[in-house]
């Protein structure tokens, strides 16, 4: 699983310290991270992780998704 984060303007420090709790990042690097478009937040997470990321980056203000990564299809035989 994977969460993808996008944000409005004045909720962007906010989500950037969420980011930060998340994933550990710098300060800055969160910020930087919130401002884009569209973000992946955190990848290849269990599905509880990924949900708990989701409710706390919406409650920052952010719109957030969990999204399940599509297996490739060059895998298969």
């Amino acid at each position: 699983m994977s969460c993808a984060s996008r944000t409005h303007g004045s909720s962007t420090l906010d989500v950037a310290q969420v980011v930060r709790r998340l994933t550990g990042l710098s300060l800055w690097r969160s910020e930087a991270l919130a401002m884009q478009v569209s973000a992946v937040i955190l990848d290849g997470v269990p599905q509880e992780d990924a949900d708990a990321a989701v409710t706390a980056l919406r409650e920052a203000g952010a719109q957030a998704e969990a999204r399940e990564r599509p297996k490739p299809d060059f895998l298969k035989p």
